[in-house]
């Protein structure tokens, strides 16, 4: 594990959920609202709306999951690594990311995949500046594999 990547923010020594995911939020907070990370010299901007109480659409996407927007819950494994993304994005230029991008619905995604840590950070770019997507662990071998497909063919296109 690279120096860079801070430990987990595991939710073992907590009383109630709602003191863990205060300190999850402040770390988000930390990260992305008082010391943005940069990617290759290009601001990160954040998604602020739709807020869920009070807090960014771009924390949700970070913490919790589901298709239905208005319905996503948070997820342990994506709150457990809120210390993940912008040091991830900070060290893009590290060997041991895998970095690609895709279009999706007309703009471009950027992929930076850590693959020792099952971590996948999706920044969405606008124009001059740069939206941190959402952020999760795969677990899944088929996804893994999935991954490993999509930037094997974005790095040797035909």
């Amino acid at each position: 594990m690279p120096k860079w990547l801070p430990a987990l923010i595991i939710n073992n020594g907590y009383k109630d959920w709602n003191q863990y995911f205060d300190d999850v939020y402040r770390i988000f907070e930390r990260d992305f609202v008082l010391d943005k990370p940069v990617y290759k010299n290009i601001r990160l901007g954040l998604k602020k709306h739709p807020e869920y109480n009070g807090k960014s659409a771009t924390f949700w996407h970070l913490i919790s999951e589901g298709k239905i927007e208005e319905e996503r819950l948070p997820c342990t494994y994506r709150c457990e690594r809120i210390t993940y993304p912008k040091p991830i994005i900070d060290n893009s230029n590290d060997k041991c990311l895998k970095i690609w991008i895709e279009l999706r619905k007309g703009e471009k995604r950027i992929h930076i995949w850590y693959e020792d840590e099952n971590y996948l950070v999706v920044l969405a770019q606008r124009g001059n500046y740069i939206l941190p997507w959402t952020a999760f662990y795969i677990k899944e071998e088929h996804r893994k594999k999935k991954y490993n497909k999509r930037w094997n063919q974005y790095k040797t296109p035909s």
